[in-house]
């Protein structure tokens, strides 16, 4: 099995948070702040220097507003 982080899937998940972060209007820093993390964790996970673990994800939706279970439809 590939590592996940170099997937194509994996990539598209990540410009979808990104996206869904550009759309609330927030920055990285915003974001971050949200999740009570420095900002350039926020950045790592954009530039997929850091995958997020299952746990990371679902806080990372919440504090984008969106329902993980919709990140899945990469994975098909």
């Amino acid at each position: 099995m590939k590592k996940t982080i170099s997937t194509p899937e994996y990539a598209d998940l990540v410009a979808w948070l990104k996206d869904a972060r550009l759309a609330l209007g927030l920055s990285m820093r915003d974001l971050a702040e949200r999740l009570e993390e420095p900002h350039s964790f926020v950045q790592k996970v954009e530039i997929m220097e850091k995958r997020l673990d299952v746990y990371e994800y679902a806080v990372y939706c919440k504090a984008l507003q969106i329902d993980p279970r919709d990140g899945f439809v990469f994975f098909r």
